[in-house]
């Protein structure tokens, strides 16, 4: 029988033999909005929670910030900041700043930036990309009671009203996007950045897939929102053909908690009993544009494999491992997976990355990974510990699983749970 896999742009499509048993397991599909621009201006004048968006506006000389997700996110920027810029009509234009919502990220060229927002915004408007190593365009706010010392970018902090962009999926540590992650990691420095990503943080059994209450990674970038002034929210929920399909505006805690309510009853599915073998991506482009974005579809993926099991992961990485961040360098440093075990596990100062390293590690203990990928060559993969494979239907056909097998058509927008 056939099936297939988002990925890249595309999909993938493999066979595989009719006496394996096989599960599919895909998000609840929900229709897209016919009319979202119209259900957005709905939204940010019945928000929750808080006062319609206008009329946060008292002073036609006020500064606005308007934050939006980098090109690693399938958000419908183009969508939303229309919209929202129209209620904002009253400002001048000199006096909103657009922020990219990087955390460690690249900075995204002027042709991407084009291409998430569109033309007429770009040329009109200044747009501010976050550079959370430059430390000089941080602004320091004390520490929080996580004892991590918060730094925002200083112009974002500066802005009188502050509009945080985004949409909501289940996230690995963080229990869903969105919210305030726009603001952590997505407008910190690093030096917040790597405390709230560290190991002592994400390995905590809270910080995982769908969890918000008593999640440190949540609780702590919600604490981190109450020191940065007047904050709304706009974030929606997309189905998988990337379309709206609900919307939250408001107050930051209380509009993301709607929303990661109805993207839970969407994107998480419950199975009864562990498998063999869990095929996977990691929901095709932008998500899968590089291997460190990739450990979200292995992450998925292990919370249903059984230990000792395989987990097949395709994932286009056409930008690589990718080259900035050090991602690639600390995998590259150790000679084999117990070395990188050794070193997670021994006292030292947070790396940049160093949060994807002890997810891939962990997932590596669970379960062996094949890797199908046209953007990296096997011995690039093999540095990362994972195997190389070209055909997900003879990888399965050596592997022998000898119980159910495990399809995530959609990668880590699918996040199933025993």
């Amino acid at each position: 029988m056939e099936y297939s896999l988002a990925y890249g742009k595309g999909k993938l499509f493999f066979e595989l033999d009719d006496s394996f048993q096989v599960d599919v397991i895909s998000t609840k599909d929900r229709p897209g909005m016919v009319h979202p621009e119209a259900e957005l201006k709905k939204a940010l004048e019945n928000p929750i929670h808080a006062k319609p968006l206008s009329s946060l506006i008292v002073d036609a000389n006020m500064t606005v910030g308007i934050v939006f997700s980098d090109i690693t996110r399938a958000s419908p920027s183009k969508i939303l900041l229309p919209v929202i810029l129209e209620q904002l009509k009253m400002i001048p234009k000199e006096n909103i700043r657009l922020f990219n919502a990087l955390g460690t990220h690249r900075a995204n060229s002027q042709e991407e930036l084009r291409k998430m927002l569109g033309e007429e915004i770009v040329d009109n408007f200044r747009i501010i990309q976050n550079q959370s190593d430059n430390m000089e365009s941080q602004i320091y706010l004390g520490d929080d009671s996580f004892h991590h010392e918060i730094w925002i970018n200083r112009e974002f902090y500066e802005c009188d009203l502050k509009i945080l962009t985004g949409f909501i999926e289940p996230h690995f540590f963080a229990g869903f996007s969105g919210g305030g992650k726009a603001i952590m990691p997505g407008m910190a420095g690093w030096k917040t950045i790597y405390a709230n990503h560290s190991g002592e943080m994400i390995t905590q059994s809270d910080a995982t897939w769908g969890i918000t209450k008593g999640n440190p990674f949540y609780e702590e970038v919600n604490e981190i929102i109450k020191h940065c002034g007047k904050v709304f929210l706009v974030n929606v929920t997309t189905n998988n053909r990337q379309e709206i399909t609900g919307i939250f505006c408001g107050d930051p805690e209380t509009a993301h908690d709607a929303g990661c309510k109805f993207a839970k009853e969407t994107s998480m599915v419950q199975v009864s009993e562990a498998y063999d073998c869990v095929i996977t991506s990691n929901s095709g482009y932008p998500l899968d544009l590089n291997l460190y974005q990739s450990v979200k579809g292995m992450s998925a993926a292990a919370k249903i494999v059984k230990p000792g099991g395989s987990i097949i992961m395709a994932a286009e990485c056409c930008e690589g491992f990718p080259d900035h961040g050090l991602f690639k360098e600390r995998l590259f440093k150790e000679k084999n997976l117990a070395d990188l075990f050794d070193w997670i596990n021994s006292p030292h100062q947070t790396e940049q990355d160093e949060w994807q390293v002890i997810i891939l590690t962990e997932v590596l203990h669970k379960a062996k990974v094949f890797f199908y990928s046209d953007g990296l060559n096997d011995d690039l993969i093999r540095k990362a510990f994972l195997d190389p494979i070209h055909s997900i239907a003879a990888t399965v056909k050596k592997i022998k699983p000898q119980g159910k097998i495990c399809i995530l058509p959609e990668g880590p927008l699918t996040i199933p749970f025993i």
